[in-house]
Order: structure tokens, then sequence, then C-alpha cells
């Protein structure tokens, strides 16, 4: 329901949504993506991008049916009910929004050690990931209206560039580097696509955005294809521009910036540092846009137990969660590199993806939504899992058991918070007579007879 005061317009949503998933794609993921599937990472892109509108169409639906702050975590109370599984299923969305944005503050790291001195200390990156989010969570503390108004800013700024960069760049192209004879097997191909489509996921931060809607039955579907559209192309022409114009082992090398690299042969030293400044922009909004995500999701957790009570109280114009996450979100970063966090996110993302789209098979009769199109997500991103999971147990089959750590780390947050709010409510409720006492007790019996 739309309130007084709020200002996610639809070009505002479109900008959130091209925001969150430029930074956390093509400059975090080109060089991990192109590491996998070589010079073909164009066609893996596609793909990608395809999947993403497929998963769009179907949040799109949920969202104008059920505009919530909680965005995926409604989706799948609405689906799932109040209970174990969907209540697991929502902490692991918050832990993969987390190892989200730490991809992109990682990535920010990366290139703004690029761009000091030669023989610059390599722990620059950490410095640089963890005080850009402390930057942007004080800019989200100021609410909405704050983020909105930078968001736009920072993505015009960016696309600007990005833009730039994949025309001069085609103009530049060595046909030999794209030649069909240097792709990989097609089967390495596709199993690039759970990184590029991780390069898309950020559209469901959009979702997140429902609440502060003057419409969001009409802007947030729309908003949600339109960013993925734009996205998918400015992806495709970028890949093509960067493999056009280095072989697959020079973008390798510097996958950590690789499209900052790609600019070198063409516009010198000059065109580095301009691709790794917007790089810096880039990724600087993906973290602002995506930190007033977390805080939403974290709020909507908080009021259904999912998370401590302290993440949805109220600090300036936001809430404690976006406190507590954003420092979260540093462990992560200081932890593990580039690589494992994509890894990681990109399966963990696709699991939730997944799973909200099977329980909105659930809710067709409220959404008025193509049965055919979300039978084909689902299988779109079962094929993606499956095919992610066996390249990365091939490749590094430790990411696998941090996944499934994760996933129980979920499960036993849930068990633990469920039992600790019961027990506090009829403690400090017990033959009370107060209403709010007894207006939680009746939540808790409602959740109890939930099925689980």
């Amino acid at each position: 329901m739309h309130r007084p005061g709020k200002t996610v317009s639809f070009w505002s949503a479109v900008s959130m949504g091209i925001g969150a998933m430029v930074g956390a794609g093509i400059f975090a993921l080109l060089g991990q993506s192109g590491a996998i599937a070589g010079s073909a990472v164009w066609i893996s892109f596609v793909i990608g991008g395809v999947i993403a509108l497929l998963s769009g169409y179907s949040i799109g639906r949920l969202g104008a049916r059920y505009p919530s702050a909680g965005g995926l975590v409604e989706y799948m109370v609405q689906a799932f009910g109040v209970g174990r599984f969907s209540g697991t299923m929502s902490v692991m969305l918050y832990i993969g929004s987390l190892v989200a944005v730490s991809l992109v503050a990682r990535t920010f790291g990366s290139y703004a050690h690029a761009l000091l001195p030669d023989g610059a200390p390599d722990w620059m990156t950490e410095v640089f990931a963890a005080a850009i989010v402390m930057t942007f969570m004080l800019i989200n503390l100021n609410g909405a209206r704050a983020m909105a108004r930078v968001e736009n800013l920072v993505v015009l700024v960016k696309m600007s560039v990005l833009v730039s960069f994949a025309t001069i760049g085609m103009l530049f192209i060595s046909p030999d580097y794209l030649a069909p004879a240097t792709y990989p097997p097609v089967s390495t191909i596709f199993y690039s696509v759970a990184v590029t489509f991780f390069a898309y996921e950020g559209f469901r931060i959009v979702s997140n955005a429902a609440e502060d809607m003057p419409d969001p039955v009409r802007t947030l579907p729309k908003a949600i294809m339109t960013a993925i559209l734009v996205v998918m192309v400015v992806y495709v022409a970028i890949a093509i521009s960067v493999f056009g114009n280095l072989p697959p082992d020079r973008v390798i090398a510097a996958q950590d910036f690789a499209l900052a690299e790609a600019a070198r042969p063409i516009l010198g030293q000059a065109g580095f540092q301009i691709v790794a400044v917007a790089a810096l922009f880039a990724t600087a909004s993906a973290i602002n846009a995506s930190l007033y995500s977390v805080t939403n999701v974290t709020y909507r957790l908080a009021t259904l137990g999912e998370l401590p009570r302290a993440f949805g109280k109220p600090i300036a114009h936001s809430r404690q969660g976006l406190v507590i996450s954003s420092f979260l979100i540093i462990l992560l970063v200081v932890f593990f590199d580039l690589g494992q966090i994509a890894a990681i996110g990109a399966l963990s993302m696709l699991i939730i993806h997944l799973t909200v789209h099977l329980g909105h098979l659930r809710l067709l009769h409220e959404t008025r939504a193509r049965r055919s199109l979300i039978i084909l997500a689902i299988i779109a991103n079962a094929a993606t899992i499956g095919l992610g999971a066996y390249h990365t147990g091939r490749t590094s089959p430790l990411l696998l058991l941090w996944i499934g750590a994760f996933f129980a780390l979920a499960f036993v947050t849930e068990i633990l918070l469920h039992g600790l709010t019961e027990r506090s409510v009829k403690t400090r409720c017990s033959g009370s007579a107060d209403a709010n006492c007894q207006e939680e007790e009746r939540e808790n019996e409602l959740q109890r007879r939930t099925p689980k």
C-alpha cells in the first residue's frame, strides 16, 4: 500500500534494478564467468538474461499481487505459510543477500586497489570495500528518498561510461578473438550460466521497493522487466567488446578488474582509469540499492520472528538491520575472495529463486500469471542449479560444503529464534489480559498450526 511521502517512481525503480545488476554483474563477474566460458561468455550472458526474464516475470506478478517491502520473503510466506520451510528459506535469502553485497563491495575494493600506484599493499582492497559499505550505510540511514536520489545520479554516470565503452570497443574488435573456433565446449558454456545469471540477480531488489511505489501493481512488473532488458543489452555488448579486444588469458589474468584492463588496448592508460572509476560508481550504486533491499528484508523477517527483533527496531530513518547487516557484509569481504563469493552466491540465490517459482504455482489463482511461463522459469532455474553445482563440485567441492553450511545455519536460526520467541511471549504474557500479549499468543498459535 502506498504511503504519503514515498518516492520510488517507475524510473527510480528501474535505476535501482540497473544499479544492483550492473554493479554486481559486468564489473564483478565478467572475469569470473570468462574464466569458464572464455570468448563465448557473451552467449552465456544471453542465456542468463533469458532465465532472468522468466524469473522477473514470476517475481513481478507476485509483487503486483503482494506489494511488500519484504519482497521474496513475503512471496514465500504467502505460498508456504509461516513455518520451518519458509522460515529457513527466508533466512537463507538474507544470507544470500549479504553474500551478493559482499561480492560487489569486494569488486569495489579491487578496482580501487587497481588505481593505486604499483606496490600498494593487497589489504587495501579490504579497506576500500569496508569503507564503501560504511558510507552507504550512512546514506541509507536517511531513508528511501536519499537512496533513490543517489541511485538515479550514479546509474546515469556509469551507464554513460559503459555505453560509450561498448560503442568504442565495437570499432576495434579483432574478429579472430571471437571466432567460434576459440570457444570452449558447449557444456562449459552452460556451466558458466549460473555465474552470469547471478549478474542479473539484483533485479529482485526492485520488489523490495513495492511499498514505496505510488502504484506497485503497474509499476513493479514493468520496472523489473525494463531493467533486465536494458542490462541484458549492455552485458552482451560489453562482453563482445571485451573479448573482442583481449584474448581470454588476458581477461582471466585480470579477472578482478577485467573491464578496465580491456579498455587499455583501445584507450591506453587513460581508458583503464576511466573504466576503473566507472566501476567504482557502478559497484557503489549496487551497494546503495542492495543495502536498502537488505534492510527491508530484515525488517520483514524480524516481524515474522525469523530474525531477532533488534533487526526491526528504528534507527534514524531506517532500521537496525541495516547497521547489523553492514558489519556482517564486511566480515564476508575479509574472509572470501571474489571467485568464492560468486560461486556461493550464484547457487544459493538460484535455489531461492527456484523456491519462489515453485511457490508461485500455488498462487496462480491470485496472481493470474501464465502457468507455462512459471513452469519454464522453474525448469530453467533447476537446470542452471544442476549444471552450476556439477561444475563447482568438480573444480571447488569445498564451496558446495559452504553452501550446505549456510543452509544449515539458516535452519538452525529458524528453529532457535522461533523457540525463543514463543518462550518470551509465554513468560511476558502468562495470565496477562494485555491486548498486545493476546495478539502475540494468537500469532504464535497460528504459526504452530501452520504445516511445516
